[in-house]
């Protein structure tokens, strides 16, 4: 069977794991953490990165710092995992779902404005497939409306959008280090942040409400309980595991974009025919390989392709299912304006398999078994 997804295994991981308990620091803000930290930073240009347990938990603490209060509105797209809009409703929010753009399965930036309301706060964009979402526009309505922007660039490691890293762009970004992520610590994540005061807001928030982080750094002589917060620390072990992956990020990069390529010159020939439709770049992204996908003429072609896949041993899945039509999304959040792509293209969407150090022998297996399913 050629599985959809391979976590990333680089060689070093147990090597640097060891190193974490010899250390005699297991626990949340060791070395491993620190140095993990550093390196985002640093590649991507960011004043300040926190490690986080999840990309969910991130989302949270960015919900948390948007200071949101019960009946504020935020808008995002229905396109997307449930973790992006647990996050608003639990600060106590209701959700605006807008439409996506057919070609990047992204937020609608030309959807935005008329969505909002006095109400409205945060406008959350997420960068589908590590593919940018139309962030200078989405910024000048921000900047327009006095509204916040919080980026989930869950998928979006290594990404840019002109330039600028994916997660960096808005007032908080949300990068996940899940098991399915181009890199991983098994459950994890991280918090981009810009301003001083959001930044000294979060480190309150993930230490359990408690400034320790400023006693370490000898700004107090004690540290107290000040604030609410949470228990937002990743384990020292688990930032050992993700150290070993940023070390090789580039030629994890690499690897996947080798596949991504494979895939999309095989299948052009069916894009130029109509058969399907693959994924589009636009001019001044450049994308991370997060994913790799093909639309299907129908909900029934697609059921049928995964069976065909699934009969040669290959395993093929679909994405999302609208969070507006679902039963949470009926009962905190409303669509505004017509469901043109959202439910359409997501019925569609099917994902191939693709993971780091992919053999070519199991991607020309994948290629070919495409192509004859289109070609039959």
């Amino acid at each position: 069977m050629i599985s959809f997804n391979v976590p990333p295994f680089t060689g070093r991981e147990l090597e640097y794991m060891r190193q974490a308990v010899e250390n005699l620091h297991i626990s949340g803000d060791g070395p491993f953490t620190r140095r993990c930290a550093s390196w985002l930073q640093d590649r991507f240009q960011a004043p300040r990165v926190l490690l986080t347990t999840s990309g969910s938990s991130a989302l949270d603490m960015a919900a948390m710092l948007c200071g949101l209060e019960k009946g504020d509105e935020v808008i995002l797209p229905s396109f997307t995992f449930s973790s992006t809009a647990n996050a608003f409703v639990l600060a106590g929010a209701r959700l605006v779902f807008v439409d996506i753009r057919p070609d990047t399965m992204n937020l609608d930036e030309t959807k935005i404005e008329a969505a909002i309301t006095d109400r409205t706060r945060v406008i959350a964009p997420v960068h589908y497939a590590g593919i940018a979402c139309e962030m200078d526009t989405i910024m000048d309505i921000a900047r327009r409306h006095h509204l916040r922007v919080v980026e989930d660039a869950a998928q979006g490691v290594m990404s840019t959008y002109k330039g600028r890293a994916l997660g960096t762009i808005g007032d908080f970004g949300c990068f996940s280090f899940h098991e399915t992520k181009n890199y991983s610590m098994g459950e994890g994540g991280a918090l981009v942040l810009h301003a001083q005061e959001d930044i000294e807001r979060a480190e309150i928030l993930r230490e359990k409400g408690t400034n320790r982080s400023q006693f370490f750094r000898g700004q107090v002589a004690k540290y107290n309980w000040v604030d609410y917060g949470d228990s937002f620390l990743p384990s020292d072990l688990n930032a050992a595991y993700l150290w070993a992956q940023l070390e090789q990020a580039d030629a994890i990069n690499e690897s996947r974009l080798r596949t991504w390529n494979a895939y999309h010159e095989a299948f052009a020939p069916l894009r130029r025919r109509g058969r399907v439709e693959g994924p589009t770049v636009p001019e001044g992204c450049v994308h991370n390989a997060h994913l790799y996908y093909l639309k299907c003429r129908s909900l029934e072609e697609r059921t049928a392709f995964i069976r065909f896949m699934n009969e040669r041993e290959i395993n093929c899945v679909f994405h999302y299912v609208p969070l507006h039509s679902a039963p949470a999304g009926l009962k905190f959040g409303r669509f505004h304006g017509e469901d043109r792509y959202t439910t359409e293209e997501s019925e569609r969407l099917v994902r191939l398999p693709l993971y780091y150090g992919m053999k070519e022998e199991d991607r020309q297996r994948v290629i070919d078994a495409v192509l004859a399913f289109f070609r039959d």
